[in-house]
């Protein structure tokens, strides 16, 4: 199930194995604070937590060990693993006989933020997957607007579109900068001035922003982005390397021969996200691209041989997108 029909599924009752798994933090905070609230009682005497990278081989006993014991004067205890990723050995040693008898008194939650080989967990007897992988910008855009109208703060969605960007739609990120404009403005209307003021701009928004101007031949927008990267950190190889991974990533969705939703999957993307970068590759072309790739790995690679500065491999680049053929 999503992260957002979780509160509807504890309703129901509770599951005996939950997997929060997904990249978005934000989501498996908040889902792992549902759950206890809903079901968990006397934590200090009926929960348990243990951290997967300790649970190797033999030392899986203590978690199922834990798992079986009766809680006291409550219906349910709650045992936590954090990073959690067993082998299919250790799965079939210890925790498949677990998990196919599982004690009604229990409930395992498994959290966990993906990317690590192991047993596929989801996939198991008992478990009842909760994907907290980051959610569509729509969605994102929607909960803004949404927490800020039930804060008595109105804000028209095209600006809660803009909070949901500024973020990179990292729901963390967007739950603090929310909660930064309610204390702020505590009610009426939030105009766009007040958020572009208040909210901090993530640097994969200020690099998209950079690259999109980029590709409009907006040479104002891009200097005062570059300018303010600069003032944030971000010296002249970090631009370089910005606008290079950009074309790069452009090229390889305009060349790609897999459809949205099949290079979406293998590169862990959404699919409206590849969507927009293949519309902007073709708007670019594929030749320019090319040359742009070649451009910047050229000159990257002189700075690192000592062949020439970063600040005049950035101008020669820069150049070369903005006043081609001069």
């Amino acid at each position: 199930m999503k992260y957002t029909e979780l509160k509807d599924s504890i309703k129901e009752g509770a599951q005996k194995i939950y997997l929060l798994e997904g990249e978005d933090a934000y989501f498996r905070l908040n889902g792992e604070a549902m759950i206890k609230q809903a079901f968990l009682t006397m934590p200090e005497l009926n929960y348990s937590a243990f951290e997967g990278e300790n649970l190797k081989g033999a030392a899986l006993s203590g978690l199922v060990a834990a798992v079986k014991n009766y809680p006291f004067m409550a219906e349910k205890r709650v045992v936590k693993v954090t990073d959690f990723y067993p082998s299919e050995q250790e799965f079939e040693t210890y925790l498949k006989p677990l998990f196919e008898d599982f004690p009604p008194t229990t409930i395992l939650l498994i959290v966990n933020a993906g990317g690590k080989k192991g047993v596929d967990l989801k996939r198991k007897k008992a478990v009842t997957f909760v994907d907290c992988s980051k959610a569509e910008p729509e969605a994102v855009a929607r909960w803004v607007y949404v927490t800020l109208k039930r804060a008595g703060i109105v804000c028209s969605y095209s600006a809660s579109e803009n909070i949901a960007a500024y973020c990179v739609y990292d729901m963390s990120r967007v739950a603090v900068e929310v909660k930064k404009l309610i204390d702020y403005k505590g009610k009426g209307e939030l105009t766009e001035e007040e958020i572009d003021g208040l909210v901090y701009k993530d640097a994969d928004y200020r690099i998209y922003e950079m690259t999109n101007a980029v590709a409009r031949r907006d040479f104002t927008k891009y200097c005062t982005v570059s300018s303010d990267l600069k003032g944030k950190g971000f010296d002249e190889i970090s631009v370089l390397n910005g606008l290079f991974s950009y074309f790069r990533n452009l090229l390889s969705a305009l060349s790609s021969p897999l459809t949205d939703a099949q290079y979406a999957k293998e590169n862990g993307m959404k699919e409206f996200a590849v969507k927009k970068t293949r519309e902007q590759a073709a708007a670019i072309g594929a030749n320019n691209l090319k040359n742009y790739v070649n451009l910047f790995y050229r000159n990257i690679s002189d700075v690192k041989n000592g062949v020439i500065t970063p600040q005049s491999a950035l101008q020669i680049c820069e150049n070369t997108l903005f006043f081609p053929g001069k």
